[in-house]
C-alpha cells in the first residue's frame, strides 16, 4: 500500500474536478528517465484483472500486480515551489533515483536508462 499527504489528497481530489471524473488515480512505472524507471499517473476509468485498489483518505489509488513490489510503503506528496508544482514520490524501495525526483532504480529493477529532457 501506498499512503498519500494531505496535500497530495487535496491535489488529486483539485485534478479529479477540473477532469470532471470520480476515477481512481493510477500510480504505476515504466522503463525510462535516467535512472531507469519513471513515475507514472493517470485516472484509472476502467479497472483490470491484476489492478489493486487502495482507499486513501477518500482518494482511491490503483496499482497493478507487476508495479505493486517496487511501489510498496511509498509516501506520495505535493509540493508547490520555485521551479513549480509537482508530486514528490518518496519511495523506500528506491536504491537510486535521480535529481528531476521522477526517476528512480531499486536494486532489483533497473530498467534501461535515457538522459532526461
Amino acid at each position: 500500500m501506498i499512503t498519500l499527504t494531505e496535500s497530495a489528497i487535496s491535489r488529486v481530489k483539485n485534478l479529479q474536478t477540473q477532469k470532471s471524473t470520480t476515477a481512481a488515480m493510477r500510480v504505476g512505472i515504466k522503463k525510462g528517465g535516467c535512472s531507469g524507471l519513471s513515475y507514472v499517473m493517470d485516472f484509472a476509468e476502467q479497472m483490470q484483472s491484476d489492478d489493486n485498489e487502495y482507499d486513501c483518505n477518500g482518494v482511491k489509488i490503483v496499482i497493478n500486480n507487476e508495479n505493486l513490489p517496487q511501489l510498496q510503503g511509498m509516501e506520495l506528496d505535493y509540493a508547490e515551489d520555485l521551479m513549480g508544482g509537482g508530486f514528490r514520490f518518496r519511495n523506500p524501495n528506491a536504491s537510486k533515483s535521480c535529481s528531476c525526483g521522477t526517476s528512480f532504480a531499486t536494486p532489483k529493477e533497473v530498467g534501461a536508462p535515457v538522459s532526461c529532457s
